[in-house]
């Protein structure tokens, strides 16, 4: 059985699809993730936004400003 990586990034290995899937099962798993999607974010929306923006932001401050050096 083969599979294929998705999404297609180094770090996906633990994220396989199967290639033998017909059309139609790959849209049925899709409907059910994005439904699944609609139903998390109504529960944990605001604490997933919150979470995210942990993830994205450093917890230290802005670089330091110099002006002398050009940007």
């Amino acid at each position: 059985m083969s599979a294929v990586p998705w999404p297609p990034t180094s770090t996906s290995a633990a994220v396989v699809v199967p290639a033998h899937w017909t059309p139609e099962q790959a849209l049925a798993v899709a409907e059910c993730l994005q439904a699944m999607r609609q139903a998390l974010w109504a529960s944990y929306g605001s604490q997933m936004q919150q979470a995210w923006r942990e993830q994205l932001m450093p917890d230290t401050g802005p670089p330091e400003f110099i002006p002398d050096e050009p940007f």
